[in-house]
């Protein structure tokens, strides 16, 4: 007499293998390789030259550092998301291709002039980019999961904060345009507050997720919104105080308006109180009225914001040709190489998006603003989807920091909140900038590997319904 069939699951049918889209972020680096080959072709036609062989070779360079940041994401992030590597890719070739139409620009100056032509800037910028690269693969070879650091969260606070600071020093630290941003050394210039908003983000999100239980608790309602107690409003003081000494020390508007915007919005995911954005914008109001009628560099920005036109020979003089340069390039633009963006002071650093509304119009503004509004909603669907809280607010936090960058800097150029020097990431000429920013890209897609790489070790959906029978 034969036993009742029981059942049990059916191990002949192995579980589906999770994809992981890299072919995907392959053909879109080419994509992006080739936009940016079009791009300097188009120049090279515009100032009727023909591509010399230098264009060719440093174009081969640029893709072969592609591949090489595409094979090691492959290698060693496999589930990584697709599509953060082709759009940071893509940024930075079109800042590439903008320095190379502005070095052209210089060079037929001094030529007209009859000096001597300048070094070209987007060979310095390309040896930056080789670095940001080996940086960029260092971080996803080195760091196997981004969890490690939440054991040096106090460590990494006390490195960005000495970064913060370091441009004070004697002797490396030093001043330009007003600005005591960065250090020298060895003949070489930095800007450490570009490493420090990334150190600075790993130690919130560390000291957050210890701490946020007791932040989130609510003392007393007000119009609904429940407030916390008072001995909890320690630490966005403290950051508020930091901010300020950021500008009254090194008078830096840009990174104290990042540095206390990325704080506060870190605090709202953790504890999703809005009481914490109020008291953070009162903060912010509260600090701008002191820095207005306490330096006159604050209240020289606020005056030339209000009224550029009557400063136009001086103070206002570069939002004003800003302007000029946007109004010229219209809807579609003037055409790469065709337009006149070199008018523009410091046109590679702090105005390049004006040097790129002009020559690709507001229709091209609008496709690189689209850029960045991917990377950051790609940053925050990682940290939606990885497990852990402290992944959750290390790429949160760095997706803010992108959004707030993008949004400070292409409003001073377009005259929407008043200047403050930051760079526009992967864009602008500078190597602080851009080594940050890779940096930041390789943590993203660490985190990211790690929130879509399958749980090989919980049972498949179909094993959990997939049954067969079977006679003991």
């Amino acid at each position: 007499m034969s036993a009742a069939p029981t059942l049990s699951p059916d191990t002949s049918t192995p579980a589906r293998k999770q994809p992981t889209r890299r072919n995907v972020e392959l053909v879109l680096l080419v994509f992006a390789w080739a936009i940016g080959l079009l791009g300097t072709l188009q120049i090279s036609w515009a100032i009727g030259e023909d591509p010399s062989s230098s264009l060719w070779i440093t174009a081969g360079v640029v893709g072969f550092l592609a591949l090489v940041m595409h094979g090691v994401t492959r290698w060693k992030a496999p589930y990584a998301d697709p599509f953060l590597l082709p759009v940071s890719t893509l940024l930075t070739l079109l800042g590439l291709v903008m320095i190379y139409r502005l070095d052209v620009a210089a060079a037929r100056r001094a030529e007209l002039n009859g000096n001597p032509a300048p070094t070209p800037d987007v060979f310095s910028q390309l040896t930056w980019f080789t670095v940001a690269v080996i940086l960029f693969v260092s971080v996803l070879v080195l760091l196997r999961d981004h969890r490690i650091l939440q054991r040096y969260t106090y460590t990494l606070g006390l490195a960005g904060l000495i970064l913060l600071v370091l441009p004070l020093a004697p002797v490396i630290g030093t001043t330009v345009n007003g600005a005591t941003l960065w250090i020298r050394v060895f003949g070489f210039s930095f800007q450490p507050a570009e490493l420090a908003k990334i150190l600075l983000t790993i130690f919130f999100a560390g000291y957050l997720v210890e701490k946020r239980d007791s932040l989130a608790l609510v003392r007393t309602k007000v119009l609904g919104i429940g407030f916390p107690r008072v001995k909890d409003l320690g630490p966005i003081i403290i950051a508020w105080l930091v901010s300020l000494a950021v500008l009254i020390f090194e008078r830096d508007l840009g990174t104290s308006l990042l540095f206390f915007g990325l704080f506060v919005s870190m605090l709202y995911i953790a504890t999703q109180r809005r009481s914490w954005l109020l008291l953070g914008g009162v903060l912010f109001a509260i600090g701008a009225v002191l820095a207005y009628y306490a330096f006159g560099h604050v209240r020289l920005r606020v005056t030339v914001w209000l009224d550029p036109w009557t400063y136009a020979g001086d103070q206002g003089y570069q939002i004003v040709q800003s302007l000029f340069g946007l109004a010229n390039g219209g809807i579609l633009g003037a055409g790469l190489g065709q337009g006149f963006p070199n008018l523009v002071p410091f046109a590679n650093t702090d105005f390049i998006v004006a040097a790129l509304g002009e020559e690709l119009g507001l229709t091209g503004l609008i496709a690189i603003l689209l850029l960045y509004a991917i990377l950051v909603e790609r940053g925050l669907r990682t940290a939606i989807s990885v497990r852990d809280s402290f992944g959750q607010l290390v790429a949160a936090g760095l997706s803010v920091t992108m959004a707030l960058q993008v949004f400070v800097i292409i409003g001073g150029v377009t005259r929407l909140i008043p200047l403050t020097g930051l760079t526009t990431p992967f864009l602008s000429y500078g190597g602080s900038s851009l080594i940050a920013n890779w940096i930041l890209v390789a943590l993203l897609l660490r985190i990211s590997d790690r929130a879509r790489r399958p749980d090989l070790s919980a049972p498949s959906p179909d094993d959990a319904v997939t049954q067969v029978v079977r006679r003991v």
